[in-house]
């Protein structure tokens, strides 16, 4: 019964779909469980480099069945078009399972939010303007439009009547924006049916006849742990549980089965959107790590927020989600400073701070403690082994290892899918 978990130790974007990818030619089965296509995953197989947005990074691999799990909110036209691009690539996409139970992302759902942001000015909260928060305040509030509302039209269209009873109220008299027609999302929801009902499954029962059979299960999130609606830094946050709890609501597996959490680091620390960053450079070695390390969204094509690594953060990670092990990647962007900061501790109000504060002021006016050690110079991206690494760079590694409370596990020494360096097999 071998289920892993796998999620973002910091805030998004830390190479989730290169370890995904390295583990799906040792896995039955990799689940997306929460988000939608406000995440990106960039994997790199050979010459070709893949974009993946709402797909399971497991779709690249042969042999390996991708699933969207129900804690998914699903955008018909992003996954229609994402698996046609793959498609006209060669790459075979027939065995994505979709659960019934996913809620679709409808137009209106992407009105409301672009229209939101838009009205809260300074105070917005910097989303990808895809709908993901507006659907997950549906579902919240039970006014939602799941994938199996598409094959009954009399339940999606009172359904979708229900919603927009509200939300036309607030888009004509808050907005100023025209009332969206019923009839028209309705029809449009109507026209992927057929092109998705290949995919429609039971997911819950699949997963978990899957682990009973002694199948690999990776369970894998879409954001960091820091944009975690609970856990992370509100309400700079993304709507869902990108943690390790959230792998058993989101996909319907027990936590009794999950034997082992990976949490992803990148070797210094970026983040997409508003919201408190401690380590954020501003300077020169910013530029660098952001130009060197190709820090731009995926999905949102946004500049990345750049900055030392955050030793502070990653200790927060390990507690919140029970990491057994870390995945370190872009070691290779760190090659060519002299010297490396890395924050182990914040100074808050005069007075030095190792955990991360629970208080959102605090967290605000954190400053980061920087202990700073030696770089190196030598290319690391033909490293094979721990050994191969140049000293320095393993005192580096050691370092982060101490300082983040789980071993590290593997280092990505580069963007392709073979320049990285397994210490401890995750299977």
């Amino acid at each position: 019964m071998p289920a892993l978990v796998l999620l973002g130790a910091q805030w998004g974007d830390e190479g989730k779909g290169k370890a995904t990818d390295l583990l799906g030619g040792s896995v039955d089965y990799v689940v997306r469980y929460q988000g939608g296509n406000n995440a990106g995953h960039t994997v790199v197989v050979g010459d070709q480099k893949y974009a993946l947005h709402l797909l399971p990074s497991g779709i690249l691999s042969p042999g390996c069945t991708p699933v969207i799990g129900n804690g998914v909110v699903v955008d018909p036209s992003v996954l229609l078009s994402e698996l046609s691009g793959l498609n006209d690539r060669g790459v075979d996409t027939s065995k994505l399972l979709i659960s019934g139970n996913a809620h679709i992302i409808t137009p209106y759902n992407v009105t409301v939010d672009k229209v939101t942001e838009r009205f809260l000015g300074k105070r917005k909260i910097g989303t990808t303007g895809r709908g993901i928060g507006p659907t997950y305040a549906d579902k919240i509030n039970r006014v939602g439009i799941r994938v199996q509302d598409l094959y009954d039209e009399s339940i999606l269209t009172q359904k979708v009547e229900a919603a927009l009873d509200v939300k036309n109220q607030v888009l004509t008299k808050l907005y100023n924006r025209r009332a969206i027609a019923v009839d028209q999302v309705v029809e449009e929801l109507l026209t992927y049916a057929d092109k998705l009902a290949p995919y429609v499954a039971d997911t819950v029962l699949v997963l978990n006849q899957a682990l009973e059979d002694d199948k690999v299960v990776l369970f894998e999130g879409g954001q960091g742990t820091l944009l975690d609606i609970d856990h992370g830094t509100y309400p700079f946050v993304t709507s869902s549980n990108p943690t390790a709890g959230g792998a058993c609501t989101g996909a319907g597996v027990g936590p009794t089965k999950i034997s082992r959490v990976i949490g992803i680091l990148k070797a210094y620390t970026t983040r997409v959107g508003a919201g408190p960053f401690p380590t954020e450079l501003f300077d020169e070695d910013g530029a660098a790590l952001r130009r060197i390390g190709g820090e731009r969204g995926v999905t949102t094509g946004r500049d990345r927020r750049c900055g030392w690594f955050d030793a502070v953060i990653a200790r927060y990670a390990t507690r919140v989600n029970g990491l057994t092990d870390f995945f370190l990647t872009k070691l290779d962007v760190l090659t060519g400073w002299e010297q490396i900061p890395v924050c182990v501790a914040y100074e808050i109000d005069g007075k030095r701070v190792e955990e991360l504060p629970y208080s959102q002021t605090d967290f605000h006016h954190a400053k980061p403690v920087y202990e700073t050690l030696p770089g190196w110079s030598e290319d690391i991206t033909k490293a094979k082994s721990f050994s191969d690494l140049p000293k320095n760079a393993q005192n580096y590694v050691k370092a982060l290892e101490d300082m983040s409370g789980a071993p590290i596990s593997a280092i990505g020494v580069g963007p392709g899918r073979d320049e990285t360096i397994e210490i401890n097999s995750f299977i």
